[in-house]
């Protein structure tokens, strides 16, 4: 089974797997619509982090982590518990960004418009003065901007909503 990340998976999967490649989704696109309750902000003042939209002719990259088939169940309960706050399991294809042809099957967490940490859409500013002003169990909100914009950087994948936020926090806006 392979496991699809795009936030904070993409360099801390903090799971057991037995490989990681640079991959995508197709038809969807991330955004830093859902709130942060439990780990990059607290519930009076929760932060920002990325869920995904459907969006045709939009890839999103990440990083496939393939979990052994003696590990999945641990592996599922964890993630399940990480992703508590508001998101769920989908299946998608991945697609391997190495590989002409083909992906696999694989598994995704998605923070939907149903849950209740959900934010949606705001202006720029906005984001950038939630993130800044945000902090939880896992750190800092910047961190996560920051470390998700790197990682995506390294690995050759372009992500202008991220870049854009990650830009204007770099500038103090």
């Amino acid at each position: 089974m392979w496991i699809f990340g795009y936030g904070s998976l993409v360099w801390r999967p903090e799971m057991s797997f037995e490989e990681c490649r640079p991959s995508f989704i197709d038809g969807w696109t991330r955004r830093f619509w859902q709130g942060s309750t439990d780990h990059r902000g607290v519930p009076e003042a929760p932060g920002r982090v990325v869920t995904l939209l459907r969006k045709p002719g939009e890839r999103c990259w990440g990083m496939a982590y393939r979990i052994a088939d003696s590990d999945l169940h641990s592996v599922l309960e964890q993630l399940d518990f990480r992703e508590k706050g508001g998101y769920e399991r989908r299946r998608v294809h991945v697609r391997f960004a190495d590989a002409v042809a083909g992906g696999t099957a694989g598994l995704v967490y998605i923070a939907t418009p149903a849950n209740p940490n959900y934010l949606g859409p705001a202006p720029l500013a906005d984001i950038v003065r939630q993130v800044r002003g945000s902090s939880g169990p896992s750190g800092d909100n910047l961190e996560y901007v920051q470390r998700l914009a790197a990682s995506l950087a390294a690995i050759g994948a372009r992500d202008d909503h991220v870049f854009e936020i990650a830009a204007a926090l770099g500038e103090g806006r």
